[in-house]
């Protein structure tokens, strides 16, 4: 009897080890590489396992990183998505082999061409502008046009902005490219040089702090980082401070986008392309701009008050995939003329 007892144990305790394995296994995961900050992505990413019931792995690093991982680990990488910042990131992913193509009709339908890959890999999933912050006390408005008359010498001395290494910069570079040329945009960046009122030090919250501290009059930074400056508890530190959004006769303003692509060996390849449609449901929309302060994707989500407020800024028309494919021509020409 005991030795009946003793198999029968044995027998059910495999069972339900096999069970357990089992259930293990088939949860729906999703491995997702970020290079938006934990605390950023974080509320998406409850809100997202709450309504399908699939558990998120996140991996967060900066962009390039991320990028370098990603080429390290080649085939043995277990990431379904890569969800970075700027479209010249998201090129550069692309261009690498990082993507595969994926065919939504959600997505398709809900984002704009403008914002994502004509071959489907990769899609815009928020808009930042690249806006000017002025010291009202020291600036006039008319005197704020587009990006390009910032380098007529009445600024001389008065322009802060981060360095040329960074994306966002390279981008606003490439966009100019695209729209004046090589020529125009090298004689263009070598006048913005001319009229820092310092040399690139720090992110663009730096340039901000400074043209609040009388170090410049004008800041060339991305529109949420202002934003959340000013809902800070150190709000009147920046009340001198207003928003212009760039624009002349060529050019409107530069948006950018954070996005995200489907990894070309992507093991949760369901859930990889449920996550990005997530993104671009109206609550995830909302998310980004009533939290992160961006701006939505999508139409059907309104500006919240908070950016609204600043105005309304002319959207160039320039499809994003441009500040990738112009971005070493950028490089080079930053390089050219001293904008370290």
């Amino acid at each position: 009897m005991f030795i009946v007892s003793k198999k029968l144990l044995y027998i059910v305790s495999i069972v339900l080890l096999l069970f357990s394995a089992t259930q293990l296994y088939s949860q729906d995961e999703l491995n997702l590489y970020s290079a938006r900050k934990e605390h950023l992505i974080k509320p998406l990413i409850e809100l997202f396992e709450k309504e399908t019931d699939i558990k998120v792995n996140l991996v967060t690093a900066k962009a390039a990183q991320l990028h370098q991982r990603i080429l390290t680990e080649s085939n043995n990488c277990i990431a379904d998505v890569l969800l970075t910042t700027d479209a010249g990131n998201l090129w550069k992913a692309d261009k690498a082999n990082f993507f595969q193509s994926v065919n939504s009709e959600i997505l398709n339908n809900r984002i704009d061409k403008k914002y994502r890959d004509e071959d489907n890999k990769w899609w815009g999933l928020s808009l930042r502008a690249r806006i000017f912050v002025y010291n009202t006390k020291t600036v006039k408005k008319d005197e704020l046009k587009g990006y390009k008359f910032l380098s007529d010498p009445i600024f001389k001395s008065r322009i802060l902005i981060r360095s040329s290494g960074n994306i966002y910069n390279q981008s606003l570079i490439a966009h100019m490219i695209e729209k004046y040329g090589m020529n125009s945009t090298e004689i263009w960046a070598k006048g913005l040089v001319n009229n820092f009122a310092r040399d690139p030090a720090g992110g663009d919250r730096d340039q901000i702090k400074a043209v609040a501290a009388g170090v410049g009059d004008i800041a060339i930074v991305n529109s949420y980082y202002f934003a959340k400056l000013i809902s800070s508890e150190k709000k009147d530190n920046f009340r001198n401070l207003k928003v212009h959004f760039p624009k002349d006769e060529i050019m409107g303003t530069h948006l950018n986008i954070s996005g995200a692509g489907v990894m070309k060996n992507a093991p949760n390849l369901n859930s990889a392309i449920r996550f990005i449609e997530f993104l671009s449901s109206d609550k995830a929309q909302k998310i980004y701009s009533y939290i992160n302060y961006e701006y939505p994707v999508v139409n059907s989500v309104g500006i919240p008050d908070s950016l609204k407020k600043w105005g309304i800024f002319y959207e160039d028309n320039v499809f994003s995939s441009a500040y990738g494919r112009h971005g070493r021509l950028a490089i080079q020409i930053a390089d050219r003329v001293g904008w370290n």
